[in-house]
């Protein structure tokens, strides 16, 4: 009998998407949604780090917010376009060396 193989969990925050890890990138669960959240944010999909979301909680609506400061569109903790820039820079002038 063949095996099946289930879809890691996922969850979103503040209009990204993680595994149930808090996770971009997890060998864990075998997720990647790198290529999702470039696409999400409007950026061609590269070969860069993966981004982890920090501690977070749900609220009584179900939406996660960051324990640090327990808002739901934390930028500072939940500001994933500037960090996906970061990335893809880094990736960048990595790949020119």
């Amino acid at each position: 009998m063949a095996e099946t193989q289930t879809a890691p969990t996922t969850v979103e925050i503040n209009d990204a998407i993680f595994c149930q890890h808090f996770k971009e990138v997890c060998s864990d669960c075998d997720y990647d949604g790198r290529e999702e959240n470039d696409a999400f944010f409007g950026l061609d999909p590269i070969d860069r780090e993966g981004i982890e979301a920090p501690p977070a909680t749900t609220n009584k609506e179900g939406i996660y917010q960051c324990k640090k400061h327990g808002s739901a569109a934390c930028n500072q903790c939940f500001g994933w376009k500037k960090q996906i820039t970061r990335l893809r820079t880094q990736a960048k002038k990595a790949g020119k060396k």
